[in-house]
């Protein structure tokens, strides 16, 4: 308790609060006093490190920077590591550092004295940055993997297989359930769920297996226990088992799900299997439903963009596309707009392939294919249904372009989606697919591009003032650049409205965005609203490129515009924007 009287005594534990701190204490006996204090509330850690690290005489460290060297990794033993959640930092002349986040327990920093026999020098760290170092040095799963290892040593014989035996199913089941090899998959599953992660890259190589996460539009490539690709085809196995997939089949692509819960978040798992020539590759999409809101003011849409397109989806009939690639946020942008337009009043279904997120208010529908549920098909019925608003999850051929315009035709307002690199290119998409211009240009009323960009991290943006060689073209700020287009000249005055000056910001890189100074994402947008000259465009099957022009003349702000403008306004920097799109200037 003498803790308490110290933050009592600094102002940082209030009189009032003593006892509950003492009482949560109590209740929690396997757990530090200051990770209780934290997790509870009493206190921020930023606050009670520096009284801990002075009531202790240990020296509190930044682990943000840290680089630790391999033969300091080599001296530590793994499972105490994982167990105690202890870091070695540095060796000198026969004394280990280690960075601890519990300076209360003594014993053991004795059993890694006795272990390793070396000084053993604690320093104080938050929990949470160790915990993120152990994972980056020992890998993910690195307490399991380091289990099973130690489990298996001794069951090799001296045989060296050239190819690899097929074990009957009983076995491979029985290998994927054991206890250390569900620890293991869950480990992942988790890590990824906590970093934000959209997906899960398993990819099996010659010499083992990769783990990558994409995390705000990136693959980064997780660090991995060696001994890990011994049990490559148990975590395989695991995962064909939760996601209801056939384990004895290995030459065959397999497509499942898995439902799951983290930390009382429910996360959808879609589960895609294909034969690699190494072994069996496995993408996983995380949908974490705990995350997602739907708010359209919420898409990234800078005013203007949102003001139009708010009036595009209130129309009573017509069709809206969104288009870009996939993993751009159609159906975040689409899901969104009809939150915004849905009440009591207004019948809503929806046809998808697959229903990714369940919606209150709105009749969902899943596309079943084997059983001759496509989407032309269930629109067919879906008319018979009486709704106001249809959404189809994708325009993928003639039958269901016609059937979306039959049902814009007879008075239903119609989202949906397509697959093309910018908005005016989903006229000339559509009449590729063998509809009539002229019943294009009258239902299509407007097309949204969007694609995603990574949003400057609030924790460490800083101004910067850049080099004007090292401006693309087309940026605003860029001085002697090509003059632009006549159609696009007054985007760029849009865009430059936008400026508060010559700095822009960027991100240092820190902890809360793991030094890549970018965390989260937003959109970038371009709106083409259809008008009566465009309409006359389509009718005669100009090419997307005369189309364009006559968007810009009408007002269209590009994607690469509405980048530059979230550039000025300190939202995303330039590197993104130029990553995501392509230039207005040549």
């Amino acid at each position: 308790m003498q803790l308490l009287n110290t933050l009592v005594a600094r102002g940082l534990l209030s009189e009032a609060d003593r006892p509950r701190a003492a009482e949560a204490i109590k209740a929690a006996p396997n757990l530090p006093p200051n990770q209780v204090l934290v997790d509870k509330g009493f206190i921020k850690e930023e606050a009670l490190l520096p009284v801990l690290a002075e009531e202790f005489g240990l020296e509190l460290i930044d682990l943000s920077q840290a680089t630790v060297e391999r033969e300091v990794l080599a001296a530590m033993p793994q499972r105490l590591v994982h167990r105690k959640n202890l870091m070695p930092i540095a060796r000198n002349n026969g004394t280990l550092v280690v960075a601890t986040g519990d300076p209360f327990d003594a014993y053991a920093l004795d059993e890694l004295q006795t272990l390793t026999g070396l000084h053993v020098m604690p320093v104080l760290a938050p929990p949470r940055e160790i915990t993120r170092l152990i994972k980056q040095y020992f890998g993910v799963g690195g307490d399991t993997v380091a289990a099973l290892a130690e489990e298996a040593k001794g069951q090799e014989d001296d045989i060296e297989f050239l190819e690899a035996l097929e074990a009957d199913d009983s076995e491979m089941a029985k290998a994927a359930q054991e206890a250390s090899v569900v620890r293991l998959v869950n480990q992942i599953l988790v890590e990824a769920a906590n970093e934000r992660a959209s997906d899960i890259h398993i990819e099996s190589e010659e010499k083992g297996i990769r783990i990558r996460y994409r995390i705000d539009g990136l693959l980064q490539q997780q660090n991995l226990p060696p001994e890990i690709n011994r049990f490559a085809a148990a975590i395989v196995s695991r995962l064909k088992i939760m996601a209801r997939l056939n384990i004895a089949e290995k030459r065959l692509p397999q497509d499942g799900r898995i439902k799951m819960k983290v930390q009382g978040r429910e996360i959808d798992v879609r589960v895609s299997i294909i034969p690699m020539i190494h072994g069996e590759g496995i993408v996983m999409r995380l949908l974490d439903k705990g995350r997602m809101k739907f708010d359209l003011k919420m898409c990234g849409m800078l005013p203007d963009v949102y003001g139009k397109f708010k009036l595009l989806i209130d129309r009573p009939h017509g069709i809206c596309l969104v288009t870009g690639p996939t993993g751009s946020g159609k159906s975040t942008t689409l899901y969104s707009a009809l939150n915004e337009i849905k009440d009591e009043a207004t019948k809503i279904i929806t046809v998808e392939d697959p229903v990714e997120y369940n919606q209150d208010g709105i009749s969902q529908i899943q596309t079943h294919a084997k059983i001759g549920l496509t989407f032309a098909h269930a629109l067919r019925s879906i008319l018979r249904h009486d709704p106001d608003v249809v959404l189809v999850g994708e325009i993928r051929d003639k039958e269901t372009a016609e059937m979306s315009i039959q049902a814009s035709l007879t008075g239903h307002m119609v989202f949906s989606t397509l697959h093309t690199n910018d908005a005016p290119s989903a006229f000339t998409r559509m009449i590729d697919m063998g509809v009539e211009p002229f019943l294009v240009s009258s239902t299509v009323e407007g097309v949204m591009a969007q694609r995603l960009v990574r949003t400057i991290c609030p924790e460490c943006k800083q101004p910067y003032t850049p080099d004007q060689d090292d401006l693309p073209l087309d940026f605003p700020l860029r001085k002697n650049a090509p003059a632009p287009d006549v159609a696009i000249q007054q985007g760029f005055a849009d865009t430059l409205a936008c400026s508060t000056g010559s700095q822009l910001l960027k991100g240092t890189g820190c902890r809360a965005c793991r030094q890549s100074g970018y965390r989260g994402r937003t959109g970038i947008h371009e709106l083409l609203i259809n008008n009566d000259v465009i309409k006359d465009l389509v009718v005669q099957r100009v090419n997307s490129g005369v189309i364009r022009l006559e968007a810009l003349k009408a007002g269209m702000i590009t994607l690469r515009q509405d980048g530059w403008r979230k550039v000025l306004n300190g939202t995303t920097t330039i590197d993104e924007v130029a990553r995501t799109t392509a230039g207005d200037i040549s």
